[in-house]
């Protein structure tokens, strides 16, 4: 797992009741704009939060932070926004401002460890977790603490963390999946089967919680699909996943004809199974 997993913001709206039958200027605008944003920003830096660009909201939050320097709020609101961003190493030197702050929280080194793991800085995430007070029980900081867990072979706390972790959310589908992949991978497959089962009960749309289950069957010798809701391309790619976990077990015929079926039931070309059945047959004839 540790190698593993507007403002197109229509502001002008905002001024054009007033302003239809005149041209605004855009210095105006902007004044107007600076000071909505950072001094009575409240309702617009969390809508900023929810943009859809968050490389927009990166700019927002830079912007506001450099003529409001210190204000908690809007480095919380940059750091945020580098996370959805991706750009996970600005994120973390971002939230460890944040951290360093005189009015940050327990839950603020939380999302540091978060931003450290999300660029693959593992000792650092560890240590800024195990200098959170125990008192400091959340749901991303439990899952936080078992993927470090997970990372370190320390299955048993591992264990006991995602358990946690799943008892505090009313939406334990993500930590549930992890925690069945974390079984699968140390080679216990059946109690990974049992935990991508409930990951479904709690989000049944989850595809990647489907293709799991389909691994943990497969590697136990199980190559019928599941019980389970799905469209035909997603039967299609469960049915690939299973002949490519057929073939790495060594049964090469049951693999071939899974890689049969997933070609016929995918309603367009199904190039990933047609290339592996080429190679499949082209290395039979050999």
């Amino acid at each position: 797992m540790r190698h593993s997993i507007l403002v197109a913001l229509c502001i002008a709206g905002a001024f054009g009741l007033s302003a239809c039958d005149r041209k605004i200027d855009a210095d105006a605008v902007n004044r107007e704009f600076t000071d909505v944003n950072v001094i009575d920003g409240t309702g617009l830096n969390d809508v900023m939060l929810r943009a859809s660009d968050p490389t927009a909201a990166v700019t927002y939050f830079a912007r506001a932070g450099e003529l409001e320097p210190g204000r908690i709020d809007l480095m919380r609101g940059l750091a945020t926004s580098l996370v959805r961003a991706k750009r996970s190493r600005e994120a973390a030197i971002a939230w460890a401002e944040v951290v360093a702050h005189a009015e940050s929280s327990d839950e603020d080194k939380v999302q540091l460890a978060d931003a450290l793991i999300r660029d693959n800085q593992w000792d650092k995430a560890e240590q800024v977790l195990s200098a959170i007070p125990p008192t400091h029980e959340s749901y991303m900081r439990y899952r936080l603490e078992a993927m470090v867990a997970d990372s370190n072979k320390q299955w048993d706390k591992a264990d006991s963390f995602y358990e946690i972790a799943a008892g505090l959310t009313t939406q334990p589908a993500s930590v549930l999946n992890n925690w069945g992949y974390s079984k699968l991978s140390r080679g216990d497959a059946a109690g990974a089967e049992k935990l991508f089962y409930e990951t479904l009960r709690h989000d049944s749309t989850l595809f990647t919680a489907k293709n799991n289950l389909v691994l943990a069957r497969g590697a136990q010798g199980n190559y019928s699909l599941p019980v389970l809701d799905m469209t035909q391309i997603e039967r299609a790619d469960l049915t690939y996943t299973l002949a490519l976990s057929a073939i790495k077990r060594g049964d090469v015929k049951i693999g071939k004809g899974l890689l049969e079926d997933a070609i016929e039931t995918h309603p367009q070309h199904f190039e990933a199974a047609s290339t592996a059945l080429a190679a499949l047959e082209n290395g039979s004839a050999s």
